[in-house]
């Protein structure tokens, strides 16, 4: 049961923990490897690094459950990405995450959401290459219940919620799958030869302009591609306008596509659904807007495994400083066009499933508001758990 404690209120049994008496800093096990190397060593394993898998390779450092904390990088300011997440199983991790055990499971869980909440700007030292050291990270306070059965109770309603979220995801990917493999079955592997020949440009309209000069927000929503993965929102960034839109003249309907041009192989890509309409996105998104074509067909079309590498490849092959498309690469891409009653029954299908993944989204942000509102409050003592 929660408690809410009153202003005043006897706050006794309660602690200030270093984080070196929660657990141990485990960072001298480390070893980065250059990416020449990790080419010569590819395998089953996660390759961490400040923010994420980085690679897999043949071998792992770590076994069992830990905390990876970002070193170093512009994200430790930004957000983007969490600074603190759990990873389990077999792995490797690089010089650019810390990495934490603690001494009971329960107190992972406790550190990874207390540093997630934490304003850590004090901590953090460089302005060119923000970083969090060792000495820094061990020197950050942590206010906690003294007794183990209430640390035991806060991890608990926090697992609870991390648990109905990445649930939430679950089924989506589920979805998601399940309409990969009709789409596959249906249009790639029982495709006819003589089914006619179209490309993307037939059926979408590329970057479509919007026709409104004045834009009549001062407020937008700023989506870039590092905030849109295999479909997800992380999160948008808010920005205060004078007139139109500058860092992203991408305006942005229900059903829209965005396929990231910059690395694509990094699954950049989504389907805008009901955006606010004060949303643009950035111009390192390609958007497409279907035309004659239902836009989960599309979609699948341009996100497969096979159309991820081709793109990646065009990528590769291009001028730019860094593996980039342009709008044309996508919009000449070749493919058939099923009959109308095959595609009819698919749409019905895929327009069903994406409307419970919307709805999952939705439960989503809601459990992640609910999380993110009752953290602090959970660490600060505001609110109490009786045991």
């Amino acid at each position: 049961m929660l408690k809410i404690e009153k202003d005043g209120e006897d706050m006794t049994g309660w602690k200030e923990y270093r984080l070196n008496d929660l657990g141990e800093i485990l960072d001298s096990r480390r070893i980065p490897l250059s990416s020449l190397e990790r080419a010569k060593r590819q395998g089953q394993y996660p390759y961490y690094g400040a923010s994420g898998i980085i690679d897999y390779i043949d071998d792992y450092l770590f076994e069992g459950e830990h905390v990876l904390i970002s070193e170093d990088g512009e994200n430790l300011l930004s957000r983007n990405t969490p600074i603190a997440f759990i990873v389990s199983g077999r792995f490797w991790v690089n010089n650019h995450a810390h990495i934490f055990k603690g001494n009971a499971p329960y107190i992972n869980r406790i550190v990874m959401h207390y540093l997630q909440s934490s304003d850590l700007n004090e901590f953090i030292t460089g302005a060119a290459q923000p970083k969090l050291s060792q000495r820094s990270l061990l020197s950050i306070p942590f206010y906690l219940p003294a007794e183990p059965v209430e640390q035991k109770a806060i991890a608990a309603i926090l697992s609870s919620l991390d648990d109905k979220i990445d649930l939430l995801h679950r089924q989506n990917a589920t979805l998601e799958a399940m309409a990969e493999a009709l789409f596959r079955q249906w249009f790639v592997v029982e495709a006819k030869e003589e089914w006619e020949d179209i490309t993307v440009a037939d059926l979408a309209i590329i970057n479509q302009q919007s026709k409104n000069k004045n834009y009549p927000y001062q407020e937008i929503k700023y989506l870039d591609t590092g905030s849109l993965t295999n479909g997800i929102f992380e999160g948008f960034q808010n920005y205060h306008l004078d007139g139109a839109p500058s860092r992203a003249q991408r305006l942005v309907k229900h059903n829209d596509i965005l396929i990231s041009l910059v690395r694509p192989n990094q699954k950049h890509y989504g389907i805008i659904k009901k955006p606010s309409q004060n949303l643009v996105v950035s111009t390192g998104f390609c958007v497409l807007t279907c035309k004659n074509m239902n836009p989960h067909f599309l979609y699948l079309f341009l996100t497969s495994n096979e159309m991820t590498e081709f793109l990646h490849s065009v990528a590769e092959g291009s001028t730019s400083a860094y593996p980039a498309l342009v709008p044309s690469d996508i919009a000449n891409l070749e493919l058939k066009r099923p009959p109308a009653e095959k595609l009819s029954e698919f749409s019905s299908y895929a327009d069903s499933a994406w409307e419970k993944i919307t709805h999952n989204q939705t439960q989503i942000r809601t459990l992640k508001k609910l999380r993110d509102t009752l953290l602090p409050k959970l660490m600060s003592g505001e609110v109490r758990v009786e045991c």
